[in-house]
């Protein structure tokens, strides 16, 4: 077989999978975890790998069946949708195919020479052999020269004998490999490394060109990267196997050390996005806010009866129900807020129906999954679908089709002690309503003042398309159905 039917051949064999865009047109991905390692069998449909993109944690199954061949990015790495992130050996029965994805190496312009006598203990006998090619480097063609193993053997000699004489305290001078010429090389002097590897230094503030390789070929690692970040770090006094960092102000690191007066965290995934979002609302919409307090007492004793109701046993039964069960009787007696402004149509795409937003507060940051179809759920139904929401939404597991496509959203800051607030925005929704806490206050009651349980609740609209009217009606309906949850059924 020749070696243009073997590239053929071994280039079907390994499969790549691209980060695939997860939902709604996004761009990156974070990878979280990685289920599988080089080596591992997997199957067409199992998952390897978890991700987490700027709406929510993804776990991504593999569409091919074989052997993992490599994993191009460490946990931790940001990949640009599009980008392969792990290759499959789907014939491993054939053999082995190699540390080059793959892809045999080119034929050699001219036959190489043999190595010198002594050549083949620093790796000489694997010569004839294509080095693993590194992102970002490109192939070497037939007609680029290498340098010489020699060389590079040289080279790390000479950096091993530096760094034993620095622990030793002594001067021994340290003989420089001879500079050998190399022919249209221009990356001869950047610092060989891995992407994952180059960002990771970035975070650690350490310029690889300090950096002692002990990789194969000169490669720089990971554990050579926090050998030097820990060198940096040490007391002056103590020997350093690493030259510390230049003078630079370092990039900020994920996690600073103890002793610190300060802590930087890298703005990314959920948070990235919801900031984003934030900040586009509030400088696209012009907010307006109204508030309201509301003696919710008969409301509250529904929520004690319902909870001893046998239809509605094992259901997530609380005041954010009714709550919002009161939103959508508002939303269903003044239609026109549950609409959303085309700014590229100059339109008002007013909408036959509501999806309700849920904010809820998770350990990778805000996200607002919402109930689709919310106003044609009985109160079961309802419950049902909150209860779902939240627990998925703890999680980490809410896709990002459950966040798409919302209409007005509920955000229970009463959860957390507050009164009210001045929510923002959804993107693309017309309302927000704020739930604060319920507490007991003095309140006037059939003409006497009487401990009441009361809250306050916010409604943020778009006034573009929602007039001072239109919004008050909605906040006054809302309040009216949780003063007298009666009105559930008579407003029905």
């Amino acid at each position: 077989m020749t070696d243009t039917a073997t590239a053929g051949a071994a280039a079907q064999r390994v499969r790549e999978f691209k980060m695939p865009d997860v939902g709604e047109g996004l761009t990156e991905a974070e990878i979280l975890k990685w289920y599988v390692k080089p080596g591992d069998s997997v199957t067409d449909g199992q998952v390897v790998c978890e991700v987490e993109t700027a709406k929510a944690a993804v776990e991504l199954p593999i569409p091919f069946t074989g052997v993992v061949h490599e994993l191009r990015f460490d946990e931790g790495t940001t990949v640009d949708v599009g980008t392969p992130i792990i290759t499959v050996d789907t014939d491993p029965a054939a053999g082995p195919v190699g540390p080059d994805r793959g892809a045999p190496a080119a034929p050699a312009a001219e036959p190489a020479p043999a190595p010198p006598a002594g050549d083949e203990a620093e790796g000489g006998a694997e010569e004839g052999k294509r080095q693993p090619v590194l992102v970002g480097y490109g192939v070497a063609t037939g007609s680029t020269k290498r340098r010489p193993r020699k060389q590079a053997a040289a080279q790390a000699q000479a950096a091993q004998s530096a760094v034993q004489a620095e622990l030793n305290g002594t001067s021994t001078p340290v003989v420089e490999a001879p500079a050998v010429p190399v022919a249209d090389e221009p990356s001869a002097k950047r610092p060989l490394a891995k992407p994952p590897v180059r960002k990771l230094a970035k975070d650690l503030g350490i310029d690889l060109a300090t950096v002692v390789p002990t990789g194969e070929g000169g490669i720089i690692t990971r554990e050579d990267v926090r050998a030097a970040a820990a060198a940096a770090s040490a007391p002056a006094a103590e020997p350093t196997p690493t030259p510390a960092p230049r003078a630079e102000a370092p990039a900020p690191a994920p996690v600073s050390s103890t002793g610190e007066r300060e802590r930087r965290v890298p703005i990314k995934g959920v948070r990235k996005a919801t900031a984003q979002a934030m900040v586009t609302s509030a400088f696209t919409a012009p907010h307006v806010t109204e508030f309201v307090t509301v003696d919710v007492t008969r409301t509250m004793k529904l929520v004690r009866e319902l909870k001893e109701d046998p239809e509605l046993a094992g259901l997530r039964v609380n005041p954010l129900l009714l709550v919002a069960k009161a939103f959508l009787t508002a939303i269903r007696r003044n239609p026109e807020i549950n609409a959303a402004w085309d700014e590229e149509n100059q339109e008002i795409v007013h909408k036959e129906y509501v999806n309700l937003g849920i904010a809820a507060a998770t350990p990778r940051g805000l996200i607002v999954p919402n109930i689709k179809d919310a106003h044609a759920k009985t109160l079961p139904e309802l419950a049902r679908a909150l209860g779902e929401l939240v627990a998925t939404a703890k999680e980490g597991r809410t896709s990002p089709a459950d966040m798409a496509g919302g209409t007005v959203t509920i955000t229970n800051v009463g959860v957390f002690g507050v009164d009210t607030g001045t929510p923002i925005l959804n993107p693309g929704e017309s309302a927000i309503l704020a739930f604060g806490q319920v507490k007991l206050q003095p309140w006037v009651h059939k003409g006497k003042v009487k401990p009441r349980q009361v809250t306050t609740l916010a409604l943020s609209f778009d006034h573009r398309l929602v007039d001072g009217e239109l919004g008050s009606k909605v906040l006054a309906d809302t309040a009216a159905v949780l003063e007298n949850p009666r009105r559930l059924i008579t407003w029905n």
